[in-house]
Order: structure tokens, then C-alpha cells, then sequence
């Protein structure tokens, strides 16, 4: 292997780390829920509805003018009906004029979701997560080096070989963020999953999704280019 190729690739594999710090510590994915003013309003019509009680219609009935309440009552469902109706478009017109109410917010970088994962007790996945990631990623970058960097022909072969066997598993580092993207929307939906359309989802990739998808490819081309130099030599 020549001196330029060597140097070429030793720089290759330390730009690939560089790349993978920032993909493990900065943000993969942020999942965002807003409350929907249609749903709100549907939602509180019906909650108003089962909790004005009778007593309580009559006791406003008592208030109101009887010179207006003739007016009120051919309402449809009369006066509650009225009622239930006028709150439910305070209600969603405060929403529609405000800005959009955040009711669930989760940002989360492949670090932080194996602290998460082994904080609820799912060990088994965040240590695979911790293996594909990290050890295997920095492993094959050490064994690319010594291969490099080894002047013995026979240990060469030995250690191209395992690095072979090793890059066999790199579509495991694209499996392991596609798990904390379900991970992460998994809990969301278990978070606010009760209230339905009440809220709207919305997510989008954070920094460390391209950092970690520019190791992956950085790394992979790194690879092969070591390993076709060190074959010819």
C-alpha cells in the first residue's frame, strides 16, 4: 500500500469518527403534537353537554329575562343547547385565534434514547442499540487503521478479513436510529394516545440524523477503498 493511500485512508477513517460524535450526541428525531380547535370544539361540546346539569340550566333560566328566554328556549336543544353551543365556539375560537398549542414535545439523539431505554428497563434494546452504533462503528474504524498501518502481510489478511465480516453488519447502524424513530413515536402515541384527533402529530429528523447517515456512508466508502488498496497489496 502506498504512503498516499495509507494517509489517504487513516484520514478517511478519523473524518468518519468526526462525523459519527455529532450523529450520537445531537438530535435524531423530534416528535410535536399541536391540539386540533375542530376536535377541541366537538370534544368540549360534548363534555359541556354531560356536565351542565339540569339544576344548573335552571338556575341560569332563573337569570335570563323572560322577555328573552322565549328566544333562547327555540334554540336547537333549547336553552342547554344554547349554551353548550356558545361555549364550544369560545372555546375553539380562542384556539384558532391563538397560536397552536403544544401538548407534547420529545426530542430525543441516539444517546439520550439508550439513557431512556435503560432507564424503563429495556435493557436487551439499548444495549443492541449501544452495539451497532458505537462499539461496531468505532471497532471496525480501529481494525481499518491497524490493517493500514500493519506491516505484516499474513495479520493484513487476518484483519481485512474480520473488517469484511464485520461491514457485513452495517445495515445494522441504519436499523438501530430506524428503532429509536419507533421508539420515539411509539411513545408519543402511548403519551397523548387517548385523545385521538385532539391532537396532530408532526415530525421531522434533527442534525444527527445527517450526521449519523453521513457516518454511515463515509465509512462504508472508507472500507471498501481500504480494503481493495490492502488486497492489492
Amino acid at each position: 500500500m502506498t504512503p498516499g493511500a495509507r494517509n489517504l485512508t487513516l484520514a478517511g477513517v478519523a473524518v468518519s469518527v468526526l462525523v459519527l460524535i455529532p450523529g450520537l450526541f445531537l438530535p435524531v428525531l423530534t416528535i410535536q403534537g399541536h391540539l386540533n380547535p375542530s376536535a377541541v370544539a366537538e370534544l368540549s361540546q360534548t363534555l359541556l353537554n354531560q356536565g351542565i346539569s339540569d339544576t344548573a340550566v335552571e338556575s341560569i333560566r332563573g337569570m335570563i329575562s323572560p322577555d328573552v328566554l322565549p328566544m333562547l328556549e327555540a334554540a336547537q336543544g333549547g336553552l342547554k343547547g344554547m349554551l353548550v353551543g356558545s361555549i364550544g365556539k369560545e372555546i375553539t375560537g380562542s384556539l384558532a385565534a391563538g397560536p397552536p398549542i403544544e401538548v407534547y414535545q420529545q426530542t430525543r439523539s441516539i444517546i439520550g434514547s439508550v439513557r431512556n431505554l435503560y432507564e424503563v428497563g429495556s435493557v436487551l434494546a439499548a444495549t443492541l442499540i449501544v452495539f451497532f452504533s458505537v462499539i461496531v462503528p468505532v471497532t471496525k474504524s480501529m481494525l481499518v487503521c491497524w490493517a493500514v498501518c500493519q506491516g505484516d502481510a499474513h495479520r493484513r489478511q487476518r484483519t481485512l478479513l474480520f473488517v469484511e465480516i464485520i461491514a457485513k453488519w452495517s445495515m445494522a447502524d441504519v436499523f438501530a436510529v430506524a428503532l429509536i424513530i419507533a421508539f420515539l413515536a411509539a411513545q408519543a402515541s402511548q403519551t397523548v394516545g387517548s385523545a385521538g384527533a385532539l391532537v396532530s402529530f408532526r415530525a421531522t429528523f434533527g442534525p444527527g440524523f445527517y450526521w449519523f447517515t453521513g457516518y454511515c456512508l463515509l465509512s462504508l466508502a472508507v472500507q471498501q477503498l481500504a480494503a481493495r488498496w490492502l488486497k492489492h497489496a
